[in-house]
C-alpha cells in the first residue's frame, strides 16, 4: 500500500476557496475516478497553521496511483471546475506532494483477532 500526502496553501485569503472547490467539485471527481480519500484537514500547529489544506490518498501501487490521477487530471470537469476557481487569480501559493510506502511496516501493523 502506498499514501499520498498533498498538502496546498492557497494565497491569501484564499483558503475557503480551496475547501468549496474540494467539497463541490474534488470529492465528487474522486468518487467518479475510483481515488479512496484517508484524510483531510487543515493545519492549525506548524507551518503555514490556519492557511493550508491537507489531505491523504490510498492506492495499492504506483501504477494504480498514475492510473487514476491521470484520469482525474483529463476529465473536463475538473480543468472547468479549477478555472471557474481562479479568474480573479491564482488559488495556490504552493502544492507539496509526497508518496509514503507503507509496505516495509504492514506487518508490524497488522490488527490480529
Amino acid at each position: 500500500m502506498i499514501y499520498e500526502i498533498r498538502e496546498y496553501v492557497p494565497m491569501p485569503g484564499r483558503l475557503g476557496d480551496v475547501v468549496d472547490l474540494f467539497h463541490t467539485a474534488v470529492i465528487p471527481l474522486f468518487g467518479k475516478h475510483g481515488m479512496e480519500i484517508s484524510q483531510m484537514g487543515c493545519t492549525s500547529i506548524g507551518d503555514n497553521s490556519y492557511n493550508e489544506f491537507v489531505y491523504t490518498m490510498r492506492f495499492s501501487d504506483l501504477a494504480e496511483l498514475e492510473r487514476k490521477w491521470g484520469a482525474f487530471l483529463a476529465d473536463p470537469h475538473w480543468a472547468s471546475a479549477l478555472a471557474s476557481r481562479e479568474v480573479s487569480g491564482p488559488l495556490y501559493q504552493s502544492i507539496r506532494r509526497r508518496i509514503i510506502d507503507s509496505t516495509p511496516f504492514d506487518q508490524m501493523l497488522a490488527v490480529s483477532d
